[in-house]
């Protein structure tokens, strides 16, 4: 890489082989383009030229997109200087921006396969706040060596805040036998539907979507509809549950969580795209315990960061970029908590205050509104119109009734609060259940809110504000007198102006 520009010594440029990796990925996304356009134009040109036109157009777009990709990297220059990392881009629209070292939260590395083969990484500096893009100085693509320097050196405040007994180094690396939680996840149904979708899809594009129904419904003509439907069902699961392994020997192969000298905890990972993530011990206001409903009833949870300065930019949505262990063993997940707050007891495994059981009555009747307002709805229809419509109510009944019943009832048992030393612990959710255990001292501001409902069932619920993680941890109807010392006791002199004692 060449390490400073002509004009100014101070000013680096992004590696030029940025150049290369464009030239490779438009080749491709104009391969993937090029089968469709030659079907499509051979029974108008025939087959010859075709291809002929679909190379020409080829050609076109890598030579539009690799000069387009060399006039950045020409306008692309970064410097990191003692007070501010500078970032120089554009050729008709010039950006300039710019970034206060003191502000900088993150420098986390990305490295997808094409970039890793050239040894280049993405590197993302972030301040944390919430403000989209803005807040972001992206670089795109730099060397793996001059990115693990920038975040060496963007980072090196943290040497001074290591304290702590506990220990450094490797807090946990992959344990292959992990990937037993992979198929239980919401993924692998969401898989299999798309692996569906995207055979119709293909099998349309090359239309012969007919024949593809065609040949299924005849493997079943001599097959009653319940049975039919179940094997088909079960072999779209099936590919789900392929595809969930998969995704997950991507995501969380070569995983290991450490915490580097000067309290940085880091988290590497990642098969074919390559991630690493930073947080400073000093950002971290806690952590959050979660058990999606699959995974839970095999014992296992995953850990998640609560902290200030992650990066949400748009790119970053959804990355997973806040989860410092994958779905592990629930004993496992306590310990790794509290290692990472260096405490000798986690407080996600800390006793909780139960709610009342006016909570668990809310919960019944929203459960039975969703299925009977739907239910009573095909009634009448099916009165109207149709006796079909019955029958599918007396089954959505059937099925959904207990159903709702059951997560009601274990949302209800999932409810609790408590404080916990120096962290307030909020539970909630059934799908998704979340323990999160936040620093009292992180707490800004608290929200109550109480319905016309909750009022009559004597219950509030109570919002701890924050400048960290998801921003806000409910303790979900509460009684009402519970809800509010325990707001007043988890961070004392923020809640009692607005108190009255009785």
């Amino acid at each position: 890489m060449s390490t400073a520009a002509a004009e100014d010594p101070g000013w680096r440029r992004i590696h030029p082989r940025t150049v290369l990796v464009t030239a490779l990925v438009t080749a491709g996304v104009a391969a993937g383009a090029a089968v469709p356009a030659v079907l499509g134009l051979s029974d108008r040109f025939g087959y010859a030229r075709a291809i002929g036109w679909a190379l020409a157009g080829a050609a076109l777009l890598i030579g539009c997109a690799t000069a387009g990709d060399y006039v950045r990297w020409r306008r692309t220059r970064y410097r990191v200087g003692t007070v501010r990392v500078d970032l120089h881009t554009g050729l008709l629209l010039v950006k300039r921006r710019s970034l206060d070292r003191t502000r900088i939260r993150s420098v986390d590395l990305t490295a997808p396969v094409h970039l890793r083969v050239l040894g280049l990484v993405t590197v993302r500096i972030g301040t944390g706040e919430q403000t989209g893009g803005e807040s972001t100085l992206e670089l795109d693509p730099v060397s793996r060596a001059e990115g693990e320097r920038l975040r060496h050196e963007l980072l090196d405040r943290a040497a001074e805040s290591g304290s702590g007994t506990h220990r450094e180094g490797e807090l946990a690396t992959l344990d292959p036998r992990w990937i037993r939680f992979a198929p239980v996840s919401f993924v692998a149904p969401a898989l299999g539907g798309a692996a569906v979708g995207g055979l119709l899809q293909i099998s349309e594009w090359a239309g012969v979507q007919g024949e593809v129904i065609a040949w299924v419904a005849d493997r079943f003509l001599d097959t009653p509809l319940a049975r039919a439907i179940v094997i088909m069902a079960g072999a779209a699961l099936a590919a789900g549950v392929v595809g969930a392994l998969g995704l997950w020997v991507e995501m969380w192969w070569n995983y290991r969580l450490e915490r580097e000298p000067g309290g940085t905890l880091r988290v590497r990972r990642g098969l074919l795209t390559s991630r690493s993530l930073s947080v400073e011990e000093q950002r971290l206001r806690g952590v959050d315990l979660v058990e999606p409903l699959g995974v839970r009833l095999f014992g296992a949870a995953r850990v998640d960061a609560i902290t200030t300065g992650l990066a949400k930019d748009e790119e970053s949505q959804g990355a997973d970029h806040n989860t410092l262990l994958p779905a592990v063993p629930r004993p496992l997940a306590d310990m790794i908590a509290a290692e990472v707050l260096r405490e000798t007891r986690t407080p996600t495994g800390a006793t909780l205050t139960a709610h009342p059981r006016a909570a668990r009555s809310r919960r019944l009747r929203r459960a039975l509104g969703a299925v009977l307002v739907p239910v009573l709805t095909l009634a009448v229809l099916g009165a109207v119109l149709t006796p079909v419509l019955l029958w599918i109510a007396l089954a959505c009944t059937v099925v959904f009734l207990p159903l709702a019943v059951l997560l009601a009832l274990d949302a209800y048992r999932a409810l609790g609060h408590t404080v916990s030393g120096d962290y307030l612990v909020t539970r909630s959710g059934t799908v998704r259940r979340s323990t999160a255990a936040l620093q009292r001292t992180g707490v800004i501001g608290w929200t109550v809110r109480q319905s016309c409902f909750q009022r009559r069932a004597g219950l509030l619920s109570v919002t701890a504000t924050t400048a960290a993680g998801a921003g806000a941890y409910t303790a979900h109807d509460t009684d009402a007198s519970e809800g509010l010392t325990f707001a007043a006791e988890a961070v004392p002199g923020l809640l009692e102006p607005f108190l009255e004692r009785g």
